[in-house]
């Protein structure tokens, strides 16, 4: 009787995790990103994949790097059978539409990194959204940079600060406004701020605009730069280089810890780009997607709201940094 009752648990466990099987093999999650050639992107996807092979569901990787594509990927989300999807979405202000179309499709929906703003330019609370803190990651800019030219003696009225900007992406306004609260804050004077605002968020749009602020204040002895990213301080490098500024007078600090900011850290001799805060993708791709599914599977919604932060790296300990966020 025992055996009997014995083989009789087994076999329930055994139908049990092969109906959970199952259903996780028709669980469908969409992962749509605004730009899908950034390597930023890339890992997001790559760590949603990982949750993907554990959890036994489906993954959509779609790119839409406009409105017409994001709201073209949300029914094509539908029409294909996902029941959610996790964007970044390529203009934050798409929020009621991309609100609506979801509900449309009857699709859940979590954003990442850009959170969705309704039509008075308010975060739309409502939609779960995991995040970066930007001001915060902007105040670990501002404290970097101004303790690294206190270390090097330099006095802070000989001191210019280029302050590339990107001021539609309400990210990108808080993360540059963060670096100068705390410059400010510490006595950094706020009239060598200088705003260098940029056509796109690339290297060649910030070193087009941060050359035009040192053309036009070129009587400081040295520089200090800050942006929405790694490219924003890597091109306001290139333009101090071009210029012929040394990099020992010099102190830019990106944020995202991209490959062009390791690429830039892995060159022979040091440039003007100091540092750099690292945000792990892994989080917001493995642990969205996660989130996702567990919604789906279990009807367990995720917090409204969950924010993120970095690691400042610079040339000296960026391997260690990228291995304790699990890029490595």
């Amino acid at each position: 009787m025992l055996r009997i009752t014995r083989r009789l648990a087994l076999a329930a466990l055994a139908l049990n995790a092969l109906t959970v099987g199952a259903y996780a093999a028709d669980v469908k999650i969409g992962f749509v990103v605004k730009q899908p050639e950034e390597p930023w992107f890339q890992d997001e996807w790559k760590f949603a994949g990982q949750a993907a092979k554990e959890k036994g569901f489906t993954l959509v990787k779609i790119g839409a790097v406009d409105g017409e594509k994001a709201m073209a990927a949300i029914d094509n989300l539908g029409a294909q059978g996902a029941q959610g999807f996790i964007i970044c979405t390529p203009d934050v202000k798409l929020g009621p539409a991309i609100v609506a179309r979801s509900a449309a499709n009857n699709l859940k929906l979590m954003t990442v990194d850009d959170q969705l703003l309704d039509g008075s330019g308010k975060p739309l609370s409502d939609v779960p959204h995991m995040g970066i803190s930007a001001t915060k990651i902007g105040e670990q800019v501002g404290k970097a940079i101004f303790e690294e030219a206190k270390a090097r003696g330099w006095d802070m009225k000989d001191v210019g600060a280029i302050r590339v900007s990107y001021d539609q992406l309400p990210t990108a306004k808080d993360r540059v406004e963060g670096a100068i609260s705390v410059l400010v804050a510490d006595g950094f004077p706020k009239a060598n701020i200088f705003d260098a605002p940029q056509a796109k968020t690339d290297t060649e749009a910030a070193l087009n605009a941060a050359t035009t602020v040192l053309n036009a204040h070129a009587g400081f002895k040295h520089w200090v730069a800050f942006g929405l990213n790694d490219e924003a301080a890597l091109g306001a490098v290139r333009a101090t280089e071009s210029v012929g500024i040394k990099p020992t007078d010099v102190i830019a600090v990106g944020i995202g810890g991209a490959d062009s900011a390791i690429n830039e850290f892995k060159k022979g001799a040091p440039t003007g780009f100091f540092a750099t805060v690292i945000i792990s993708p892994k989080r917001h791709g493995y642990e969205t997607a996660l989130n996702m599914y567990d919604w789906i599977s279990a009807n367990k919604a995720p917090e409204k709201l969950i924010q993120t932060a970095g690691m400042l790296a610079k040339r000296s300990d960026y391997v260690e940094v990228r291995k304790g966020l699990g890029i490595e």
